[in-house]
């Protein structure tokens, strides 16, 4: 299996959802993908099945958020202060989608530790929600209001968030390393009573951290992609390539 790593930086919501796709779509049999990514401007993705009328639209235009849909399930996300992966994986290669899961977020447990030791203390979610219950309450319209199984926490709070899906003969999975705290401010943009905003104010802020709350301190991004990579390849035991641009090949 040959692995290539990705880091296209900073790009539109409708981008970076689009890429993600067209990597899964041109996938080769034998080969593997981790992506590096961030947002601009800011985003809400909504999960795959998720309606867009949960969000305050006048809000998101005035304040010139992106909005697009993830490929993936889940719910709303308001990608900021955060540093995106994305991992598209052959389907044949794998011994089962829940595994391949579990091994990306340890392979992220380790580029967390080598970007700071602190970060040893990283725990995988070990209970596996009720969706299906859950999804009747208020706070499933927020992705990081609860952590799946396998999910990576800190001090019992979530510190990164994915999700996964079967395209075709390839599985899709990305997620969010939590960096800043702007992301709580998605509440700030969903349709709710003031009443639900503080509960949900109140949720989001038990259970999810942030590197730059742990670290007290600036998150050094090229760093910490740098840190994400050298995990991934340490812990699947590879050496990732990087293709030479065309049009600098002699």
């Amino acid at each position: 299996m040959n692995w290539r790593f990705v880091n296209t930086d900073f790009n539109t919501g409708r981008f970076n959802m689009n890429f993600d796709l067209q990597l899964a779509s041109e996938l080769a049999s034998d080969e593997a993908v981790l992506r590096i990514y961030r947002w601009k401007p800011y985003c809400i993705s909504l999960g795959a099945n998720q309606r867009s009328e949960t969000l305050d639209l006048k809000k998101t235009e005035a304040e010139r958020l992106n909005i697009v849909k993830r490929p993936t399930g889940g719910r709303a996300i308001l990608h900021s202060e955060e540093l995106t992966y994305s991992v598209i994986h052959p389907v044949k290669n794998i011994s089962s989608p829940k595994n391949l899961y579990r091994e990306i977020n340890l392979a992220l447990k380790k580029g967390l530790e080598n970007y700071n030791t602190v970060f040893s203390n990283i725990e995988l979610e070990n209970v596996q929600p009720d969706f299906p219950v859950l999804y009747t309450e208020n706070k499933s319209t927020l992705c990081f209001a609860v952590s799946a199984k396998n999910e990576l926490k800190f001090d019992g709070k979530k510190l990164v968030g994915s999700a996964q899906r079967k395209i075709g003969k390839v599985l899709l999975q990305h997620g969010s390393i939590l960096c800043g705290s702007f992301h709580k401010k998605i509440v700030d943009y969903l349709m709710l009573s003031e009443v639900e905003r503080e509960i949900l104010k109140s949720e989001i802020e038990n259970t999810t951290t942030e590197i730059s709350k742990i670290l007290n301190e600036e998150v050094d991004y090229l760093r910490l992609a740098e840190s994400v990579k050298s995990g991934f390849e340490e812990h699947f035991c590879i050496k990732f390539y990087q293709p030479v641009p065309e049009e600098t090949i002699i």
